[in-house]
């Protein structure tokens, strides 16, 4: 500061002119501001005589002007700022408040904010406001506007009083933010969490909202719901066919036109891919009466699909399978109800296209059946409880020539269970393929003990092989490294296949059958004249026999059609140079028809009945006595 004042000095002594200056002083622990008027003393002589220094504190103004520095920074702030006098007239806004608004000063001085009203609003809405602000002193929330285009926004708003030194009110000054990025944000994650982005209609997510509603509905006023749950048939045939963009094109029209079957107060959504589900609330009336009316509309549904579908250039049938079931016991939850709603649509599909079930409790109770065996299953695998019995084969003098391995279940409580009851499940699970290993790997070995036995090593061992399992990518891999464990001769083993096997992926299945055939297996053709394989494929396929049905066996004596069957079928093995066998024979009279016939090996309750391997040795060591 000394050389400021030094300065100061210097320009009075030479211009004998008064001048000033600030500068800030700590006095204390206090630092203030002062200003100085600096004046030259007056002399009657030429020489300057000296100065004369008049301060003067200005600590407050100085705060005063940093105070308005700030609060005109803040007025051109990012807010918008409103000031209104104390009945509501316009006095001043920001730069941002008319750029959000649209509006200029002209436009808005001495007006009343009301001007900028949606309408989204009504009286009460505003009455609350306006009764924050007197008893607070101020109200903050979201408010719509509208511009001066006429586009309605959403705000974010605070309004606050400003009072004198007498508590009298003067002012009001709000201040708002244009929120409709943040809402037009929060409707996008609202629409992503809740609707389905192909169809627009509401998602499982919303869907299980929706149906909790109900059950609250119900709760308190005894109204009944509905749920419906609609599968397209073979869905996934368009996919594959046209792509996914046709598939989602189709999904789009079927729900257009489910959505014009309901009304307004009815849910409509996609649950997965090929799945929709409709939700009929507040019914007044018995469940009996509720039922009646879910049925009529899910034959609506049905309806709305019997026009063809424009799929790009191309047009597309669709048919739909449809389960409902009731809501009228509020107790349950929203996921009881959509597990009843997806047993009821598993019958539907059951019973074909077009079919609507409803459900009932015997479809709970065989649901958890199903578990239970399922999960007893698994157990089964991890403690071995799998045992393989033999039925024999015989020619036609009735000697032994082979058997085929069948499954049995010893379950540790029931016994022996019977395979028809548990190789479905065994399939739908996926356990088929730990499970045919297992059956493989346990008739090889049995095939390596009988190598080193004179009587028992010309028997081959027959075993059946599951399209699901023969379709694995590792289906060779695995049944390789059981032959390598097992070391069996190879040429005994004949592996049976049903023609369900040649339906899908015909060339793959062939391929692998031609690997193992390199490696002295054998292959049947399992339960012939039951599917729908080509004969001209049939020729193709390195086929060593072909296996006769035996519904169409147990009916040779008795039907001309099964009769005829039987023979083409022994005409068609020979042509093929292929070996025949009928299986199911029960009585003599039908084995002396195929023998008559040409057909030479049996198999059937008149040789024997499944069993294990010990009376299998013994009836071969029994044959060789004979």
């Amino acid at each position: 500061m000394a050389n400021t004042f030094d300065a100061i000095f210097h320009q009075v002594q030479q211009t004998r002119q008064v001048a000033t200056f600030e500068y800030p002083l700590m006095l204390g622990q206090q630092q203030r501001y002062f200003h100085a008027t600096v004046s030259p003393l007056a002399s009657k002589t030429k020489y300057f005589e000296g100065v004369l220094s008049v301060p003067r504190d200005i600590t407050d103004a100085k705060q005063a002007e940093v105070e308005l520095q700030i609060a005109a920074a803040a007025f051109q702030a990012h807010l918008g700022i409103m000031v209104t006098d104390a009945r509501g007239n316009i006095l001043k806004v920001n730069d941002t408040f008319k750029r959000i608004t649209g509006y200029s000063d002209e436009e808005m001085i001495g007006r009343n904010p009301r001007m900028f009203s949606s309408g989204h609003h009504n009286a009460t809405f505003y009455r609350r406001l306006w009764n924050s602000v007197a008893e607070t002193g101020s109200w903050e929330g979201e408010i719509w506007n509208q511009r001066k285009n006429g586009e309605l926004f959403p705000e974010w708003l605070t309004i606050s009083a400003v009072y004198d030194a007498d508590g009298n009110l003067t002012n009001y000054v709000a201040t708002m933010s244009d929120i409709s990025e943040r809402k037009a944000a929060e409707q996008e994650i609202h629409q992503l969490a809740f609707y389905d982005p192909i169809t627009g209609f509401a998602n499982r997510r919303l869907f299980i909202d929706r149906i909790g509603t109900a059950l609250k509905e119900l709760n308190r006023h005894q109204r009944c719901g509905a749920l419906i749950l609609i599968d397209i048939d073979n869905f996934n045939h368009v996919n594959d066919t046209l792509g996914h963009h046709a598939g989602d094109q189709l999904l789009q029209s079927v729900a257009r036109r489910f959505g014009r079957m309901l009304r307004d107060t009815d849910t409509l959504a996609r649950l997965g891919s090929d799945e929709f589900a409709v939700l009929i609330e507040g019914i007044d009336g018995s469940p009996r009466q509720t039922q009646q009316l879910a049925e009529h509309i899910a034959y609506k549904l049905l309806a709305a699909l019997d026009e063809p579908i424009s799929v790009g250039e191309e047009s597309a049938l669709v048919t739909a399978s449809v389960g409902i079931t009731i809501i009228a016991d509020s107790q349950r939850s929203a996921d009881d109800y959509l597990q009843q709603g997806d047993m009821a649509l598993s019958q539907a599909k059951a019973s074909g296209r077009r079919a609507v079930r409803f459900f009932d409790p015997s479809m709970q109770a065989k649901l958890l059946a199903k578990v239970k065996l399922e999960s007893e299953l698994r157990q089964a695998l991890e403690h071995q409880q799998w045992r393989l019995h033999y039925q024999p084969q015989v020619d036609r003098r009735g000697r032994l020539i082979g058997v085929e391995a069948l499954l049995r279940w010893q379950h540790p409580e029931r016994g022996l269970v019977s395979p028809g009851e548990f190789i479905p499940l065994l399939e739908s699970t996926g356990l088929i393929n730990d499970v045919g290993e297992w059956v493989l790997e346990e008739a090889c070995q049995q095939l390596a003990q009988w190598a080193g036995s004179p009587l028992l090593n010309r028997l081959t061992i027959s075993v059946n092989i599951s399209p699901l399992q023969f379709r694995e990518n590792n289906f060779l891999q695995r049944v390789e490294q059981v032959f390598q464990r097992t070391q069996a001769p190879l040429e005994q083993l004949k592996l049976e296949v049903t023609e369900t096997l040649f339906v899908e992926a015909r060339d793959d299945a062939r391929d692998k059958m031609l690997s193992l055939k390199a490696l002295g297996v054998r292959f049947s053709l399992d339960d012939f004249g039951t599917g729908y394989s080509s004969l001209a494929y049939l020729a193709q396929l390195p086929l060593d026999q072909l296996k006769i049905d035996q519904s169409f066996v147990q009916q040779v004596l008795e039907s001309k059609a099964n009769a005829a069957i039987v023979e083409s079928t022994i005409a068609l093995a020979k042509s093929l140079s292929l070996d025949v066998i009928a299986e199911g024979v029960e009585v003599e009279a039908q084995q002396a028809w195929l023998m008559a016939h040409g057909c030479h090996a049996f198999q059937g309750y008149l040789f024997g009945r499944p069993v294990s391997v010990n009376d299998i040795e013994a009836a071969v060591l029994a044959q060789s006595y004979a």
